[in-house]
């Protein structure tokens, strides 16, 4: 009798034969090991969209035990394919003595900028937030996990591809020796209380190695300790003189993309914290100084570069900063590969 798996990269379903050894995926061409399947007790395998994590249900003495199935929907609504396509991921964690006030607004006004003002199709972007109805797009480590994967599959030449968080991010011990400051960055997902957070080296692996040539990613992540959280090997440090890469490449460990171009705008350097404040809108509705200094650029600087991107994001956030209680935050600029911040567009 014929029986289901799921393929080990992309998480499509297949049907296969009782004796089957492998058996090649019909949408991204993987082949998956069904004797290492069965073989393998306690294994962590692959559910969802290429590869997120799931414990099944195996026994060492026994072999597999019977578990009722586990509905799995779909995020197939959201095109794969597609010249602009975009992740955008709130999190205000209500009902927690850190919740805050302004994220699930930030993924709101992110969309309205790429949608009205930068020609990304509805259809294309993914939302992420407290508010949405449907389960999968609640934004939990393992959604998040998902949703980055959804973001990259397929990527083809001509990609314009958007990751954008706004939420907590926070510090974690490097064990690995990959980091030059020894933490790495991470981002906190809705439950990152009993699930954990999503580490720099996991982003990078999932969103920034995958990306072929002729695509571009953009990160624009509006957290806490944020300015290497794509673990990307260069770091563009600006001072009144100017700018210079600093070359954080690490011999031992590949951050690179797969010919595609990686950059990361973030809200503030690794040592420093990102405000949730109601300082630009004169209101009740806050925002993340990051996201709001972002989007005005974006809208209302001509002829826009990443050097005046990042100036002029530093000028409105400095601007209040004695609403923010004095906080100091700078936007970072990370990316791939080195280039004149002054000369090259920014586009999305």
């Amino acid at each position: 009798m014929a029986r289901r798996v799921r393929c080990s990269r992309c998480g499509v379903q297949m049907l296969v034969s009782p004796e089957a050894r492998a058996v090649r995926c019909s949408m991204c061409h993987a082949v998956t090991d069904l004797v290492m399947i069965n073989a393998r007790p306690g294994r962590i395998g692959y559910d969802g969209y290429h590869g997120a994590p799931r414990m099944h249900g195996y026994s060492y003495m026994n072999g597999p035990q019977p578990r009722p199935p586990q509905p799995q929907p779909s995020l197939s609504p959201v095109p794969v394919h597609g010249r602009k396509r975009a992740l955008l991921c709130g999190v205000n964690y209500h009902g927690k003595s850190y919740k805050l006030r302004g994220s699930i607004n930030d993924a709101k006004c992110m969309k309205h900028l790429l949608v009205e003002k930068l020609g990304f199709p509805n259809e294309s972007i993914l939302m992420l937030t407290e508010e949405e109805r449907d389960p999968l797009k609640i934004p939990t480590k393992q959604n998040i996990r998902k949703a980055l994967r959804w973001l990259v599959y397929g990527c083809q030449p001509g990609d314009s591809l958007v990751f954008h968080f706004s939420g907590h991010g926070t510090r974690q011990k490097d064990y690995n020796q990959d980091e030059v400051d020894e933490f790495d960055e991470a981002l906190c997902p809705l439950d990152h209380e009993t699930e954990g957070n999503i580490i720099d080296d996991e982003i990078n692996d999932t969103i920034v190695k995958p990306l072929t040539r002729g695509t571009t990613l953009h990160g624009i992540i509006d957290a806490c300790y944020s300015g290497t959280v794509l673990d990307l090997p260069f770091v563009c440090r600006m001072n009144e003189k100017g700018y210079m890469w600093e070359d954080q490449t690490n011999p031992f460990f590949y951050k690179r993309t797969s010919g595609g171009l990686a950059v990361c705008v973030s809200a503030c350097d690794d040592h420093q914290t990102s405000a949730d404040t109601t300082a630009f809108t004169g209101s009740k509705k806050r925002t993340g100084a990051m996201t709001f200094s972002f989007v005005q650029a974006v809208q209302n600087e001509p002829r826009l570069t990443y050097g005046s991107l990042l100036n002029a994001m530093r000028s409105v956030i400095r601007g209040v900063s004695e609403a923010m209680d004095g906080a100091t935050q700078d936007p970072q600029l990370t990316s791939s590969e080195r280039f004149d911040i002054y000369k090259k567009p920014f586009v999305l």
